[in-house]
């Protein structure tokens, strides 16, 4: 598992999908390894995960889904 700074990448292409160059940045690949965050994650002290791009969490979450759900809808 990755540790420090999380960005997620397309396999082919040589830049995060929030804009910097891997190359440039000394940012490593880790194709075994999905980019599974949601908006709604926490990092802890204990994660080995220090920091998640929230461009990246934005480019790779589905339009249109909440984190919430109205409970009780007004008629």
């Amino acid at each position: 598992m990755s540790g420090g700074e999380v960005h997620a990448w397309t396999p082919g292409a040589n830049q995060t999908l929030c804009g910097p160059a891997l190359s440039r940045t000394r940012l490593r690949r880790f194709p075994h390894v999905r980019f599974d965050f949601r908006a709604t994650d926490v990092v802890t002290a204990e994660d080995e995960v220090r920091y998640i791009c929230p461009r990246c969490v934005a480019a790779t979450s589905r339009r249109g889904e909440r984190a919430w759900t109205r409970t009780a809808p007004r008629p």
